[in-house]
């Protein structure tokens, strides 16, 4: 299959609807638009239903209604618009229902800027809404592993009958590149046994739902998602090393942010540095045991952010105390510059650049 020029936020949405996503509910924001504006146009075509909500708490509770008869099932949009997002996801995570939810994150708090951050971490992956609950959160670098990211998180809402987020940013959702975007057939994950599509030939009806107004039930519904997560996160960890065998210093990073830090590992070469970068792919759950082979070789390590420093919190609780664990960022929609970030490297190894 050729690969065809596409902006990112049209890319999220040609792959969803490879993916068999059929239903998408949204509200405008930037940086973000391009998303239901593609998809009102690309549904119709296919016989799926685009809706343009009143609002995004209107939007996700409609993601909770579509979920909960078992179509595929995705919305979109960026930081505050999640914000207010946040009740519904709570509520489908506590129902147990598979969904897709883009984040193309930009700059806050507040409303912020329109342009790209990474501010939304804690948001995404500590749960920004209420209640013991997890979403498994993905992260791109690239509108090609964006592509490929969307379509793997159908699979895996279904699978685990949890949300899903993609965690992108603004320049990820704006920027142009050469994507291949293949048609993926749904896997088949018994979704009869729970959707609510009506009774057929069932003596019993399926029925959706979050309130458990007996304690002691409402624990065990606690217990047993949890018992899910912690599947989750023995299965679907995703982690990229590059550079870190001998590494002196290891660079942590995602998104496009991780892009930035590539050439900064060639900087390094350049001066003899020898510099690493762990990239975490799942944000949620995160990559704690792939900073383990490197604590004892390494001098230190070094998060690097397009926020005030959130992920370096779990940098730290990976790192255990046993390295020094230092970051570098910039907030409000700056991006970090290579020059910035070799500059703290250089800081941190004793260098003069």
């Amino acid at each position: 299959m050729a690969k065809k020029l596409m902006k990112g936020n049209e890319a999220i949405g040609e792959a969803a609807i490879q993916a068999g996503c059929n239903f998408f509910f949204g509200y405008p924001i930037t940086p973000q638009n391009e998303v239901p504006e593609y998809m009102s146009k690309r549904l119709p075509e296919v016989g799926g239903t685009f809706l343009q909500a009143e609002s995004e708490v209107a939007a996700i509770n409609m993601v909770y209604g579509a979920a909960g008869s078992g179509v595929r099932v995705m919305t979109s949009s960026s930081s505050p618009g999640i914000s207010l997002k946040q009740e519904g996801i709570s509520y489908i995570a506590g129902a147990e229902l598979p969904c897709v939810i883009v984040n193309i994150v930009r700059g806050g708090p507040g409303l912020g800027s329109i342009q790209p951050a990474q501010s939304d971490y804690f948001q995404s992956t500590k749960g920004g809404g209420h209640g013991d609950y997890r979403l498994i959160v993905l992260a791109p670098s690239t509108i090609q592993e964006m592509v490929d990211l969307v379509q793997d998180a159908f699979d895996l809402a279904d699978k685990y009958r949890n949300p899903v987020m993609v965690l992108g940013d603004g320049m990820l959702g704006q920027m142009m590149e050469p994507v291949e975007i293949k048609k993926v057939e749904p896997k088949d994950y018994n979704k009869e046994e729970w959707a609510a599509t009506g009774m057929g030939e069932r003596n019993t009806p399926h029925i959706i739902n979050s309130l458990y107004l007996d304690p002691e039930e409402l624990e065990q519904h606690n217990i047993k998602l949890q018992e899910k997560y912690n599947e989750i996160t023995k299965n679907e960890v995703r982690v990229e090393t590059y550079n870190c065998e001998d590494a002196d210093l290891i660079m942590v990073a995602y998104g496009t942010t991780a892009r930035i830090v590539q050439d900064v590992i060639e900087l390094g070469k350049e001066d003899g540095l020898k510099l690493g970068l762990i990239k975490p792919i799942t944000l949620w759950p995160y990559p704690y045991n792939a900073f383990k082979p490197y604590l004892d070789s390494a001098k230190a390590f070094l998060s690097v952010e397009m926020s005030m420093g959130q992920m370096v919190e779990d940098v730290k609780l990976a790192v255990n105390g046993k390295k020094p664990v230092y970051f570098h960022g910039r907030s409000g929609g700056m991006v970090p510059t290579p020059e910035g970030i070799y500059k703290k490297v250089n800081e941190i190894l004793g260098g003069t650049k």
